[in-house]
């Protein structure tokens, strides 16, 4: 594959260099006594084979694209998000929340996937895998650290707040109306990366995508209204599958009799 004119190309050489960053922080890690060194060495190895990997699947599939590629990629994409989500507090939730974070994720992100790709990009034709896919994994990405931020949230105020939560209950308030603090709180927490995110971006940061795209030849003006559009819909996933995830996982922490539980 031939590079655009003006694109700068990276040896394996000069990749290899780069390596020099993770010596750097293994002997930051060795000298300070902190027990990280084989957490870095795995993920460094790890990332380079993965992105290896990742580079020669996407290689094959630009240069074959079919719409049934292209939606299984996605799938596998939403499958691993839920995946990780799952992972990472399996010994905190119970069934019941396990099966929202499953329904939630994917209810929540692929609408504003089709709704980005068709609507706001018009990408021709529409399983283009070169631009549905990146644009995909933004995405899903984003709206999977949504969903673990609010889940963190959530789990953390139902443990320090199930007092006042009774109290509510007590007083006679539904179950909705009795977790709506803790929901809106876990709300706030998930969506706020995004938006520092989107306060810092252009003057204190240059974002990937934008990064990308200038490196590639891109005029920075088209850049931009790419970085701009990808960022809404970013916004847009992270808000509703968090938001959907809260309302319905908020629930699973009562039974049937309004009563709270220790577990979801």
């Amino acid at each position: 594959m031939t590079m655009p004119e003006g694109v700068l190309d990276l040896t394996y050489w000069q990749v290899g260099l780069a390596y020099g960053f993770a010596l750097m922080v293994l002997v930051m890690l060795k000298r300070r006594g902190i027990p990280r060194e084989k957490l870095l060495v795995w993920a460094t190895f790890r990332m380079t084979l993965q992105l290896v990997l990742v580079g020669l699947l996407l290689g094959w599939v630009f240069d074959h694209p079919h719409p049934l590629l292209t939606a299984l990629i996605v799938c596998v994409m939403v499958v691993f998000a839920v995946f990780t989500v799952l992972r990472k507090f399996r010994e905190e939730m119970g069934p019941r929340l396990k099966k929202v974070v499953m329904v939630t994720l994917p209810l929540g992100t692929l609408p504003v996937i089709f709704f980005f790709i068709l609507i706001v990009i018009q990408v021709r034709p529409y399983f283009n895998p070169r631009y549905v896919i990146p644009l995909t994994g933004m995405i899903i990405g984003n709206s999977m650290t949504g969903i673990s931020l609010g889940l963190r949230s959530m789990i953390d105020h139902f443990k320090h707040r199930h007092r006042e939560i009774e109290q509510w209950l007590i007083l006679g308030a539904y179950p909705s109306q009795a977790v709506d603090g803790v929901v809106n709180s876990s709300f706030d927490a998930a969506i706020l990366p995004t938006l520092n995110s989107m306060l810092g971006m252009g003057i204190i940061f240059l974002p990937g995508m934008m990064s990308g795209q200038i490196l590639s030849g891109v005029d920075p003006t088209i850049a931009i209204l790419y970085q701009i559009a990808i960022m809404m819909g970013i916004l847009g996933g992270v808000s509703l599958t968090t938001y959907l995830f809260l309302r319905f996982g908020s629930r699973t922490f009562f039974n049937k009799q309004h009563q709270l539980v220790q577990k979801a």
